[in-house]
């Protein structure tokens, strides 16, 4: 039996279906996205639920003249097939393959780069301006989802739009977060119209006449609550909107194509700032994903008839900084947890269970989240702020401007640090040494195995003062033994007393020079190892006995090379350092062997360059 996916090669295509022809069609992506996502792995829930409304998108808007900008955009997948990359879709987050996200070298229908949250208003808003002031007719959208609203930059673009005249249509995918908690300001005004005497006396009248009306009263008295509940919710959300001097076009259903059709149309011939609502169901149309679509918003590969994942049992990183993080909460009340928006990727589900009290989700609002520690350190508290590296780099000035030059013991557990395989560029965690050394008073340190990571969050709890970065990778957790002494605050550690080459390494860098001594002393080159363990303050006394007499002094990091441990030994070392780590470009997707690979970091290349340099 023909299918209209078949047919679908670029979005002209999708123009060409009516309204049942579009429903079929959105359930053949569907399963074309199950079977090709349990393959590759990849953002599953939250591209299940945006198919209808892409697909209404595309129907109205001419991507070829008008823009779309998708945020996060990891829910671009139907996006990516119906403009002309169904058939390289198999290759989704691979190496040399089409990106997770959008990308404007992939294809002309990608409008922004994106990646990280709460950037599509602004940059649509953009867009918008410019087709103004051209005299360009077209129209300019962003899409962007519920939790994306909790971020800052969000606000400050509609605040922006409000009071624009530009053809803005933004987007509200809408899959359950409600928008009320995050506007606290609006909601109590609207309780404060709730409180006044005059509605409260009206009220008490309606309720006692209800209870008192046989047979009906108290089942219609019931509806009448919870039917006021849900206008509210919608009348708060209007409020919201119009505040900023948005349109407010919604709730519409997001999986029904004749009314999304019908209102993005409609939204288009306004020319001028609007939102349009949907609400969506995350997940939507394959039940072990609609059944925990959290469990399947990033996923590996999986069985696409069970939803069983493929994942390895043993532990991460993540899972080692979570527990060992609940040990030192049980015996340290002063410790709390901060985290944004991420407790189950961060290790911190089981924290937040045990000490719901002390746990502190901050919605996706990583500078908020960085002044609230600092506040929580200010005020008598120890808090634990865990983040993805590369969500870390938007709290950047709070780190400096509220944390470091007031000397506050905040710790930053950075997860993901160092390259993080598929999901490209945007996600890659291989900036942080460099954006945090040069600020004032930071510890940096950085595990080589689970138990360097669990010693260094004690470390940092207990005996630290001023604020503390912890980077750990992504993946399972390295066991190996590099040495035998115990972590101290400033210490390194030698691995080897003899050689007449010296490898100094941080982090997951030290198993990579390991084994590059190893394969050295198979060229008769023999070569010691230190593990710096803290980039800041670097253990200079241990490097300089190390050091002494050596030939030479190679070092590996997992960072960029401007700005990370290479830099910080050049500044104190007289002698030549061969420098191993990330070259100055965006680092593009693939695993990461490949992107090790082709940064010249495997030990087989790293110890043929040592041989190379030297001569032999």
């Amino acid at each position: 039996m023909k299918k209209f996916l078949d047919d679908i090669h670029s979005s002209a295509d999708i123009k060409k279906l009516n309204i049942p022809e579009l429903e079929v069609l959105a359930g053949e992506i569907r399963q074309f996205l199950i079977n090709n996502i349990s393959k590759s792995g990849g953002h599953l829930s939250s591209n299940l639920g945006t198919v209808e409304l892409t697909l209404a998108l595309h129907k109205v808007f001419d991507f070829s003249a008008d823009k779309i900008v998708w945020d996060v955009g990891h829910q671009s997948y139907t996006h990516k097939i119906i403009t002309g990359r169904k058939d390289s879709f198999d290759s989704l987050r691979q190496q040399d393959g089409i990106s997770g996200f959008p990308k404007t070298e992939e294809n002309a229908a990608d409008a922004f780069n994106t990646g990280h949250s709460s950037t599509s208003i602004s940059a649509a808003l953009g867009f918008a301006k410019a087709f103004e002031l051209q005299g360009i007719d077209a129209s300019s959208v962003a899409v962007i989802g519920d939790g994306a609203l909790t971020g800052g930059m969000a606000f400050e673009a509609m605040n922006h739009a409000g009071s624009s005249s530009a053809p803005l249509i933004v987007v509200l995918n809408d899959n359950g977060m409600s928008i009320s908690q995050n506007v606290g300001g609006l909601s109590d005004y609207l309780e404060k119209l709730s409180s006044r005497s005059e509605y409260i006396s009206l009220k008490v009248k309606i309720n006692n006449f209800l209870k008192n009306l046989p047979f009906w009263g108290e089942p219609f008295r019931k509806f009448i609550h919870k039917s006021k509940h849900i206008l509210k919710k919608i009348l708060l959300q209007k409020k919201l909107f119009e505040n900023f001097g948005l349109e407010y076009l919604g709730p519409i259903d997001g999986h029904d194509l004749g009314e999304l059709v019908a209102i993005l149309s409609y939204a288009k011939t306004l020319k001028y700032p609007v939102i349009v609502h949907a609400v969506t169901q995350k997940g939507k149309g394959y039940t072990p994903s609609e059944a925990d679509p959290s469990y399947f918003h990033g996923v590996n590969s999986f069985d696409p008839d069970t939803g069983m994942l493929q994942d390895s049992k043993s532990p991460t990183y993540s899972d080692i900084f979570g527990r060992e993080l609940l040990k030192l909460a049980k015996d340290n009340p002063k410790i709390v947890a901060v985290t944004a928006a991420m407790p189950d990727g961060t290790g911190l589900s089981e924290f937040a269970k045990r000490f719901p009290d002390r746990f502190f989700d901050t919605g996706i609002a990583e500078q908020h989240a960085v002044t609230f520690s600092a506040a929580l350190a200010k005020g008598g508290l120890t808090p634990v702020f865990a983040v993805y590296s590369t969500f870390l780099q938007r709290g950047y000035d709070q780190i400096l401007h509220d944390v470091a030059l007031q000397n506050l013991h905040a710790i930053f557990a950075i997860d993901r640090a160092g390259a993080t395989g598929s999901d490209g560029e945007t996600h890659q965690g291989i900036y942080d040494l460099s954006y945090l050394s040069h600020i004032p008073n930071m510890t940096i340190m950085a595990p080589a195995n689970e138990a360097e990571l669990r010693q260094m969050l004690r470390l940092a709890v207990n005996d630290c003062t001023g604020p503390v970065a912890i980077r750990y990778p992504k993946g399972t957790a390295d066991r190996s033994v590099y040495g035998d002494t115990p972590v101290e605050y400033g210490k390194g550690a030698l691995l080897g007393e003899d050689g007449d080459i010296l490898i100094v390494a941080i982090g997951t860098a030290v198993k990579d020079a390991v084994c590059a001594a190893k394969l050295l002393s198979e060229k008769n080159i023999s070569a010691k190892v230190m593990n710096a363990r803290f980039l800041k303050p670097f253990d200079s006394v241990l490097f300089k006995k190390a050091a002494k007499y050596c030939r030479l002094v190679a070092v590996i990091e997992d960072n960029v090379e401007i700005g990370g441990l290479a830099a910080a030994i050049r500044k104190e070392y007289g002698g030549e350092v061969l420098g191993f780590a990330f070259p100055d470009v965006p680092l593009m997707q693939g695993t990461v062997p490949q992107q090790k690979l082709r940064a010249g970091l495997t030990p087989e290349q790293i110890a043929n360059k040592i041989s190379e340099v030297l001569g032999e």
